[in-house]
C-alpha cells in the first residue's frame, strides 16, 4: 500500500529547486536578522499568509496539526480526500491505520505544495496517535523523508517514545525536529541521548502561563527560557560534537522576535513578522542578543520554586548525572517506559513522567494553558516539572485539532461513498 500511496503523492510534484525562490523579493530588515546568525521560519502552514511575507531571506515554513487543521477546515482539499479515501479503500484498514495514513496523506499532499510555491524546507508533523509509538513513529518518518529528502523536515515531539524515535531517526540520518520542548533541561535532555536537527522551546504559551495563573506579567519568561536552551545547545555542540539547532516558537509579536535575535533559528507566525516587516519594530535594535539575559515577570510575593519555574532554565547535576550514566546502557534495547523508569530511578522522574489517564484527561479539558490550581501539590512535592506539565497540555491540544481534523477528513469521505468508517 505505501508504494501506491507514495505514486498518488509524487503524481504531479515537480519542485523548481534554485529557481522558485528567486521570483521572491529580498528585504533589508530581514537581512538585519540573517546577520546575527538567526535562521528565519515562517510558522503556518498558509500558502496566502506566507505569500504575503515571503522573501529571500526566508527559508522555511513548519506546520503542526493545528495549522493543518485550518487548512482541512477551510475545504481547502475536499476535491482530494475522495480521490485518497478511494485508494485506502480496498486495503480494509483498521480505524486506527485509515486515520495515521490520511493524516500522513495530507499533512504530505499540502507540504509539497509548500515545496512547490516556495522552494521552501518545510515541517511536517505526524498524527498525535504516534507520539507514543516508537515504531510507528519511525516508519512514517521513514515515509516522510523519502518522498521529498530534499526539503522534508519531520516533526517528532518530547515524549519518552518520540525521545527514543528521534535518536534512531537522526542516526538514520533523517532531519528530526524535537517538537513540543519548553526548557533547557529537556533539550539538553533530547540533545545528548537522540542528536536531532532541530528542537525547540514554546516560549509563548510559558509567557501565557504566568500571565493566565496570576502569576505576573509573563513577560519574558518563554524568552529567558529559550536563551537559556539556546545556551545548553551551544555548550553541547562544542562538547558532544552534536549538530542540534535551537527553535524560538509559539512566538507571539515582533518584539520577541527583536528580542531573539541571534538564535539559531525563529520560527515565526505571519501576524508577528509582519510586525518587524512593517517597520513597526526600530531596526537599529537588532542584534544578536543571545549573550544576554532576561528578567521574567513573575510577582515578587510569590515563591517560584512551589510552581518548578526553575524547570524552564535550570539543568540541575542530577540531571546531568542521570544522562551521564544513561549513556553507559543499551539505550536501543529500551523501551518508552524503561526510560521512564531510568529517569525515576535516577531522581529525575519530573521530567519524563508517566502521567495517569485521568492527569491526561482533565490537561486536555484546560487547553494549552493548565490553570495552576490543578496541579500546584505534584509540583510543590517536586513529582512533574512545570516543563513536563506545559509538554503534556501541548500535546493534548495538538491532539484536539488533530480530531477535529480526522472528523472532518471521515465526513468528506463518507458524504462521497468511497469509504465508510
Amino acid at each position: 500500500m505505501s508504494r501506491e500511496v507514495d505514486i498518488f503523492l509524487r503524481a504531479g510534484f515537480s519542485p523548481r529547486y534554485q529557481e522558485a525562490k528567486l521570483a521572491f523579493p529580498t528585504s533589508e530588515i530581514w537581512k538585519r536578522f540573517r546577520g546575527t546568525g538567526t535562521e528565519l521560519w515562517l510558522d503556518t502552514g498558509s500558502i496566502e499568509d506566507a505569500e504575503a511575507l515571503w522573501v529571500q531571506e526566508f527559508s522555511a515554513l513548519t506546520t503542526n496539526n493545528s495549522l493543518l487543521n485550518r487548512e482541512i477546515q477551510s475545504g481547502r482539499y475536499d476535491a482530494e480526500i475522495p480521490a485518497m479515501a478511494a485508494l485506502l479503500g480496498p486495503y480494509n484498514l483498521t480505524e486506527r491505520d485509515w486515520r495515521l495514513e490520511f493524516a500522513f496523506m495530507l499533512n504530505a499532499w499540502h507540504a509539497m505544495r509548500l515545496v512547490e510555491r516556495f522552494e521552501a524546507y518545510v515541517s511536517v508533523e505526524e498524527h498525535t496517535e504516534l507520539a507514543e509509538d516508537v515504531r510507528g513513529a519511525v516508519e512514517y518518518a521513514r515515509r516522510y523523508y523519502n518522498l521529498c529528502p530534499e526539503r522534508f523536515i519531520v516533526k517528532v515531539p518530547f515524549t519518552p517514545a518520540g525521545v527514543l524515535a528521534t535518536r534512531q531517526l537522526s542516526r538514520e540520518g533523517i532531519p528530526i525536529n524535537h517538537t513540543l520542548g519548553f526548557s533547557a533541561r529537556q533539550n539538553y535532555v533530547v540533545v545528548r541521548i537522540a542528536r536531532p536537527a532541530f528542537v525547540n522551546v514554546f516560549l509563548g504559551r510559558l509567557n501565557n502561563f504566568v500571565s493566565s495563573n496570576d502569576l505576573g506579567s509573563g513577560v519574558y519568561v518563554g524568552e529567558k527560557a529559550a536563551l537559556a536552551s539556546q545556551r545548553v545547545v551551544r555548550e553541547i555542540r562544542k562538547r558532544y560534537g552534536a549538530g542540534t539547532r535551537q527553535i524560538g516558537a509559539s512566538l507571539r509579536n515582533g518584539k520577541q522576535i527583536v528580542d531573539l535575535a541571534g538564535l539559531d533559528v525563529m520560527t515565526m507566525p505571519p501576524t508577528a513578522a509582519q510586525e518587524v516587516a512593517a517597520g513597526n519594530e526600530p531596526a537599529d535594535d537588532i542584534g544578536d542578543q543571545t549573550g544576554g539575559e532576561y528578567t521574567a515577570g513573575v510577582r515578587k510575593d510569590l515563591d517560584a520554586r512551589k510552581f518548578r519555574l526553575e524547570t524552564l532554565w535550570d539543568v540541575e547535576p542530577e540531571l546531568v548525572a542521570c544522562v551521564d550514566a544513561l549513556e553507559n546502557e543499551n539505550l536501543d534495547g529500551f523501551s518508552a517506559d524503561d526510560l521512564v523508569d531510568f529517569f525515576d530511578l535516577h531522581g529525575c522522574g519530573d521530567v519524563l513522567v508517566r502521567w495517569s489517564d485521568e492527569e491526561r484527561s482533565l490537561v486536555e479539558l484546560q487547553g494549552k494553558i493548565p490553570r495552576l490550581f490543578n496541579w500546584e501539590e505534584r509540583l510543590a512535592l517536586r513529582e512533574i516539572g512545570l516543563d513536563s506539565l506545559m509538554n503534556l497540555a501541548g500535546l493534548a491540544s495538538f491532539a484536539a485539532d488533530q480530531r477535529a481534523m480526522d472528523d472532518r477528513v471521515s465526513e468528506i469521505a463518507v458524504a462521497g461513498r468511497l469509504y465508510h468508517v
